[in-house]
């Protein structure tokens, strides 16, 4: 996709078609971008060519077209262009708009793999263990460190999963717990339940239980039911946050309506008053209307 590739300054005085047509794409002229990348796509340009594939893939500007894009990013792929390597051999492998042919995915994602594109990096890692169980783990590790190194949370979260197992060729709590905290700072939902937990239990290093409920809620607040039932539970024990009988019981409400409840929280729900209960229906309310 374009918005990997660097920045183009004083592109308002330049007369380069190419600078110009990027320029036009970061500020969101989509038109103006086609129609500056098109002369130079049909002649052969690489980087106008993943620019019109980016255009056509995403319908900017443009009716979508996923014929088109993969058109257009296959040439510039052809000609070495990383980005465009990237994104047509993921259509490649959905065979979206072009015959699925995983073999030819693999070698465009190593290509752009080895150039260093974190999300390259991150798809080859994962097709290596998908099409290589038993040697594939070892040789993604490197490429899942590097897009973890910069910054991909499914990569942070890769490699915690990996060192956790042992299967990457290195088993290490405390690394593996080092990497799920930064994919749960990064926001990867799971990775933040799965660090919560470990924080409550104190895996892979010391317990620190308000910083995994705090983990936890963020996860709760966004809706997921794992974290929705956990989070009953702990204002419930008093567990990371002080006990709460009325929170805890919202929490149930909403957990019970997600299909995760589970039957220590619904004898605790059982238990409460007819008024408690009925509060804890009316904030359960709130929480998913809000």
């Amino acid at each position: 996709m374009p918005s990997l590739r660097p920045t183009v300054s004083g592109t308002e005085e330049t007369g380069d078609p190419g600078a110009r047509a990027y320029a036009a794409y970061q500020r969101g002229y989509y038109l103006t971008a086609k129609a500056l990348a098109e002369p130079l796509a049909k002649l052969g340009d690489p980087a106008a060519q993943a620019l019109l594939g980016d255009l056509y893939q995403n319908g900017l500007g443009v009716t979508p077209d996923v014929d088109e894009a993969a058109r257009w990013f296959e040439a510039a792929a052809k000609s070495g262009d990383h980005t465009a390597e990237l994104n047509f051999a993921m259509l490649l492998l959905s065979g979206t708009g072009v015959a699925r042919d995983e073999a030819r995915a693999l070698k465009l994602l190593k290509s752009a793999a080895d150039a260093k594109l974190p999300l390259a990096e991150f798809n080859y890692a994962q097709l290596l263990i998908r099409t290589s169980p038993a040697s594939g783990f070892e040789e993604a590790v490197p490429y899942f460190r590097s897009a973890a190194d910069a910054g991909i949370a499914d990569a942070q979260y890769a490699m915690s999963q990996l060192l956790a197992s042992g299967r990457g060729g290195e088993e290490s709590l405390p690394k593996a717990r080092e990497w799920l905290r930064r994919a749960a700072i990064n926001g990867f939902e799971i990775a933040e339940i799965e660090y919560g937990i470990w924080l409550l239990n104190g895996k892979g290093g010391p317990a620190n239980q308000p910083e995994g409920f705090r983990f936890l809620e963020r996860a709760a607040l966004r809706g997921n039911p794992i974290a929705i039932n956990r989070v009953a539970h702990l204002y419930k024990d008093g567990l990371g946050t002080a006990p709460d009988t009325a929170e805890a019981a919202k929490w149930a409400v909403v957990a019970k309506r997600l299909d995760n409840s589970d039957p220590v929280l619904d004898d605790f729900f059982e238990g409460l008053s007819d008024e408690a209960r009925k509060s804890a229906l009316e904030e359960a309310n709130r929480f998913t209307t809000g």
